[in-house]
């Protein structure tokens, strides 16, 4: 899809107001007999769609798979692409600091170099409640360039709110909780947390209609172990998990049981009076001083987790937190494609193949001795 720059910039003004996260892609150098000329440009979905143009088909299929790799990590890069070069011959693209460089053995001779930039929505941030905790996240929230809404209002947080939020923090101390939980757990919120004791806390999840999965991905009490005891700190707490969370640099919510000598709190009430009563986890007695009553103390750090391993990407929107896309190794000419609903692909032989183009797909099916072999030939 090719797009005049004045439309190019109108659709990207569009995809930002929208919080739709894309890779503008720039053609910065380009050696004949490249298709593709310096300044042109495109914008790559997280969907995988290219609109714009950087070079002909084979030179998209390389441009998509390291685009939608760059809108994961958030990291600008220069791609590289020549014809033969260091993954010739079926060697892995070759990565130094800020930039990749891959042989492409579909280009006619020419080689390109294209500067991925990922555009990234401002991560949204609904908070449920007034307490003080609420109103410390959103007097923190624009130091961080987040765009931070506070609300009472159950009905302000409609599935279509939810859909665009990267977190939900459930901070209301017993009012309306359950029905927020469950509808940003059921609407994919990268992060979903919940102000409460460790007690209490599992006390509200016991009752939602969730299955263990769903609850697993709720972090109760939000925001990580710093011996945090006012609200502002608290806070603190939290925001650091949401950015671990949003940066693919936070494991999942550490369900280990935590000491709580106080009576547990059902839903709609905290203890001692509406305070929740938080310790720290088993074997972790509480910092010197730290009497335990507070609205919230930061639970365990989650386990660090390094970014997750390639697999299909069934979500609509990419994130950094969401998996890598999915994909596959053209078995006509080596290029690695993203596996996507518009990807060329061949069951024959029994097995379903994906390619960069049409024209390697019809090599592979007019060759029988081929389609008898696995992978790259």
């Amino acid at each position: 899809m090719s797009l005049a720059a004045p439309t190019l910039q109108a659709r990207m003004a569009e995809l930002v107001g929208r919080h739709v996260p894309f890779v503008r892609a720039t053609v910065v150098r380009a050696r004949r007999p490249a298709s593709a000329r310096p300044g042109d440009t495109a914008l790559v979905l997280a969907d995988g769609r290219i609109e714009g143009f950087v070079g002909g088909v084979c030179a998209e299929g390389t441009v998509r798979v390291q685009a939608l790799r760059t809108l994961r990590s958030g990291e600008s890069l220069l791609l590289r692409i020549s014809p033969g070069g260091p993954a010739e011959g079926g060697g892995e693209p070759v990565v130094e600091e800020g930039t990749v460089s891959v042989a492409n053995p579909c280009l006619s001779g020419g080689e390109l170099e294209i500067f991925l930039e990922p555009l990234r929505p401002v991560p949204r941030v609904l908070v449920l409640g007034e307490s003080p905790i609420a109103r410390a996240l959103l007097a923190l929230g624009p130091a961080l360039g987040y765009e931070i809404t506070a609300t009472s209002d159950t009905g302000a947080l409609t599935p279509q709110a939810l859909s665009g939020a990267q977190a939900v923090v459930v901070a209301s101390h017993g009012r309306d909780e359950e029905p927020v939980v469950t509808a940003a757990v059921r609407a994919g919120v990268p992060y979903v947390g919940l102000v409460a004791s460790p007690r209490r806390g599992a006390a509200v999840l016991a009752g939602l209609g969730l299955d263990d999965r769903q609850r697993s991905r709720v972090r109760t009490p939000a925001g990580l172990w710093i011996g945090a005891r006012t609200p502002g700190e608290v806070a603190v707490s939290i925001l650091a998990e949401v950015i671990g969370v949003l940066s693919g640099r936070s494991g999942g919510p550490d369900t280990a049981p935590a000491v709580d000598s106080g009576p547990a709190s059902g839903p709609g009430g905290g203890d001692r009076g509406g305070t929740d009563h938080v310790s720290g986890p088993v074997g972790s007695p509480p910092p010197p001083g730290d009497t335990g009553l507070r609205d919230l103390a930061a639970r365990t750090p989650a386990e660090a987790a390094g970014p997750v391993a390639d697999a299909p990407h069934p979500a609509p929107a990419a994130g950094p937190d969401d998996p890598a896309p999915a994909t596959a190794t053209d078995p006509v000419c080596g290029m690695t494609v993203v596996v996507g609903d518009g990807t060329p692909h061949s069951d024959a032989g029994g097995a379903r193949r994906w390619f960069c183009c049409a024209g390697c797909r019809g090599v592979f099916e007019d060759d029988p001795g081929r389609r008898t072999q696995d992978g790259t030939p």
